[in-house]
């Protein structure tokens, strides 16, 4: 959400900043329908006023003796039109809410114009790829030829895009998201939170997945949502707080099972795990003062690269161009890790850097020391990481030409020592 005064005074910056996501200008449409509001609460204020000294003169007219019939019947209708104009400017402001509430955040400065991944660009890279001297295969190769992963029997428990893991694998998902929590927690400070992953309309609203994204999402009968990320749960941990400015910033990571429809991705990524209706995700979330989040959004970024350092995934860097950025998001860096047996890089973390957009739709503030105002906080959130798309990426990356899987040495500890997984091997 938007504060109509800042779009009022700088109309042309916010059609600049959705311009750099391919949209068309909507400050003047805003403005209008901010118009005709305004207009409609000068006449109910000015009937107000009227009906109020109507009523007096009312009074005063009986108290001298005097017919108030003719004041009385301007009483009457003045009441009639105080009600027909305080629906009027309901249903203004309702559709001005309604306007504000679908347009996405504007992107920050130096953030790339564009409309899609092809105009996003390259930071940096992190590893080299490895030289097979094999044709490397994809995850759902290794994984099924091990007898450890079954897209089979989950299609015939929950249909398309779901898998069992059994065995090894699971106990590896396992491992990969205890590993990440412990980064998370015991080298960067994050505090642990165990969410519901059930919500209700005011927190996905909050985050900017209502109303606009509604077809992504799965929704229960009794009208909770199922959360697409813990995102959506851990930044609505501070809304409609105010928090002292000395306990900022506030960092928190979670683990949880992620639940999205893939509404439009039809088509894409129909076989193995890198698309799923279900699937698991460590998640960094962090609401700081307004002066630090830049300088929280490259640590966030940091936090997520270190995993896939421990973990020695080669990986890059992206700067998401405006149109490729997420809905509430100013400023995103993308992960992504090489995929040897797609031959390319794919997303396994998304960085983003809301700024105030989040806190505005929350109520979530912050209390200035000395100060007797609020400010609203700056919300922060990132994938540390996609615990499946891991998993993936290690299957791929750490293949063996006879089926089996060599772990990394940093995560041997979590499984029990265990130095491969071999075909049968469980």
């Amino acid at each position: 959400m938007f504060d109509i005064r800042a779009i009022r005074e700088a109309p042309d910056a916010f059609d600049a900043g959705w311009a750099k996501r391919g949209l068309e200008p909507m400050a003047a449409p805003i403005l209008a329908l901010d118009d005709r509001r305004r207009a409609a609460q000068t006449r109910l204020q000015t009937l107000q006023q009227r009906r109020n000294a109507a009523s007096r003169e009312v009074g005063q007219a009986k108290a001298r003796g005097e017919d108030a019939a003719e004041l009385m019947r301007e009483v009457a209708g003045l009441k009639t039109d105080l009600r027909a104009s305080e629906d009027e400017e309901r249903e203004i402001a309702a559709a001005l809410d309604t306007l504000l509430a679908a347009l996405p955040n504007i992107p920050e400065d130096g953030v790339p114009a564009g409309v899609d991944e092809t105009d996003n660009v390259e930071i940096r890279r992190w590893g080299t790829p490895r030289d097979f001297d094999f044709p490397p295969r994809q995850h759902f190769e290794i994984g099924e030829a091990l007898g450890l992963m079954d897209f089979e029997r989950a299609a015939r428990l929950s249909g398309a895009r779901f898998v069992v893991l059994s065995g090894a694998l699971a106990r590896l998902e396992r491992a990969l998201a205890a590993f990440m929590l412990d980064i998370h927690t015991r080298a960067f400070g994050y505090t642990e939170i165990d969410p519901p992953l059930l919500v209700r309309d005011r927190a996905a609203f909050g985050t900017g997945n209502l109303p606009k994204f509604a077809d992504d999402l799965f929704r229960t009968t009794d009208d909770y949502w199922l959360i697409p990320t813990a995102e959506m749960a851990l930044t609505n941990l501070v809304a409609d707080e105010i928090v002292d400015e000395d306990a900022l910033p506030l960092r928190f990571t979670a683990y949880t099972p992620c639940f999205r429809s893939e509404a439009g991705a039809a088509g894409k990524d129909t076989r193995g795990m890198i698309r799923q209706h279900q699937f698991t995700k460590v998640e960094l979330v962090s609401i700081v003062h307004p002066d630090q989040s830049a300088d929280e959004h490259e640590r966030m970024t940091s936090c997520a690269e270190e995993v896939l350092k421990r973990l020695e995934l080669p990986y890059r860097l992206m700067l998401l161009c405006a149109g490729d950025a997420s809905f509430a998001s100013r400023k995103t860096y993308d992960i992504e890790v090489w995929l040897p047996g797609q031959a390319c890089y794919r997303e396994i973390s998304s960085c983003s850097n809301c700024g105030d957009f989040q806190a505005r739709r929350m109520k979530a503030r912050y209390r200035p020391a000395g100060e007797r105002g609020t400010r609203f906080v700056h919300s922060l959130n990132g994938s540390g990481l996609a615990v499946g798309r891991t998993l993936v990426a290690l299957l791929e990356n750490y293949q063996q030409a006879d089926g089996s899987v060599v772990l990394p040495e940093a995560l041997r500890a979590y499984m029990e020592g265990r130095e491969t997984i071999k075909p049968g091997g469980g």
